[in-house]
């Protein structure tokens, strides 16, 4: 039995191949510090309750695209009783991004959001209308790394855009001024930040389109911003990411709330990830 199990992409996403090593490797180095066994294995591979002390779905990068494989997984995870970092019932909930219409109405600062079983034209011109802009963003509601997500003008085409159900939310200008703020909490705690600045002309912070990643020390109100959403959003986190970005009444809001596979960007821990690894001691009970 290892300690910690880490969940990295199935053996058949090509795409992921030669990408997830490295973050895996920058996972399990404050773990090992601590004197933990750390392994990876497919999400997609059989997985034992007695295989590990715990496991952590932390590169279980492509679930959004098998979604009735993942869902069951959660499923085994909580019917077996097997440990996991965050637990299966709140990561079932975070795996569909209306969760961000329901910590809105918690009271939780959230980017305006709306959700629909399918776009039309006639929904993507109400909701220019109603968030009082000209340009919204369209993403499925199931979703990872900008896949199928889009910016639409006032009677623009929605190709390219989800097939099935959405979220519509207002274009942020900031993202392409400061970019998004993400802030990393362990067991709740504060620990790092690091701003996501989007390259000229494009709206996805993610690396892989070209966005650039710094630390960054975040101001008081996007502490609390993060702290309120953390408040209105399930309890017993073992890891989350809270995305930030202003909002055009110029507050910060939350874009996502990650407690799956999210990039913890621990080279930018000023602990070196310390906070990460005393968390996941105590989530292995």
């Amino acid at each position: 039995m290892v300690d910690v199990l880490i969940l990295a992409p199935a053996r058949d996403e090509p795409r992921f191949a030669n990408s997830w090593s490295p973050l895996f490797e920058r996972l399990a180095a404050p773990l090992r510090e601590r004197g933990l066994t750390v392994a990876p294995q497919p999400w997609t591979d059989p997985i034992d309750k007695d295989q590990a002390r715990l496991v952590m779905p932390s590169l279980a990068w492509g679930y959004h695209r098998r979604q009735a494989e993942w869902f069951s997984l959660l499923d085994q995870f909580q019917r077996d009783g097997v440990r996991v970092a965050n637990p299966p019932a709140i990561m079932r909930w975070n795996s569909t991004k209306t969760y961000l219409v329901e910590l809105e109405a918690k009271g939780a600062p959230v980017v305006p959001t709306q959700a629909h079983d399918r776009l039309t034209d006639e929904i993507v011109l109400a909701a220019l209308d109603a968030f009082g802009v000209d340009e919204v963003v369209v993403k499925p509601q199931v979703s990872a790394g900008s896949q199928d997500t889009i910016r639409v003008k006032r009677h623009g085409a929605l190709d390219g855009g989800p097939t099935g159900p959405a979220l519509i939310q207002p274009f942020l200008p900031a993202v392409g001024e400061e970019g998004e703020l993400s802030l990393f909490y362990f067991d709740g705690r504060f620990s790092h930040a690091v701003a996501k600045v989007a390259v000229p002309g494009d709206f996805r912070v993610q690396p892989q389109f070209g966005g650039v990643v710094s630390q960054i020390a975040p101001e008081r109100e996007a502490l609390r911003a993060a702290e309120l959403v953390l408040e209105a959003a399930p309890s017993n986190l073992t890891y989350a990411r809270v995305d930030l970005i202003r909002g055009l009444d110029h507050t910060p809001q939350l874009m996502e709330l990650e407690v799956i596979e999210p990039d913890l960007f621990l080279q930018h821990a000023h602990d070196g990830g310390a906070g990460f690894a005393a968390a996941v001691v105590r989530a292995m009970g």
